[in-house]
């Protein structure tokens, strides 16, 4: 995995833990998954918190809108508002 802009150490992004983890591209679909990868637009995600529960973030709504929160927050220290939406296609952070 090259660098996520959330994390630098290979643990589960929501509870910690260590093994059995995937690495989740916070905007996937065919064209964002290459951009989440080349702009560090992913976490670790155990199981769990991946894809293994209800719970996990391909079926939890509010989990997976606070990781593309997050990241647009953290890309947005670098960057403008403007350039992450020509790079995504869509702001996230409403009413900011």
């Amino acid at each position: 995995m090259s660098n996520s802009i959330l994390q630098s150490d290979k643990r589960c992004y929501v509870c910690g833990a260590r093994s059995g983890l995937n690495c989740h591209h916070i905007y996937a679909g065919t064209a964002k998954r290459a951009i989440s990868e080349k702009y560090g637009f992913k976490v670790y995600l155990c199981a769990r918190h991946h894809n293994m529960s209800e719970f996990g973030v391909h079926f939890d709504r509010s989990l997976d809108l606070r990781l593309k929160k997050r990241c647009q927050r953290e890309f947005e220290k670098t960057h403008s508002r403007k350039e992450f939406v020509k790079i995504i296609g869509e702001n996230y952070i409403l009413g900011d």
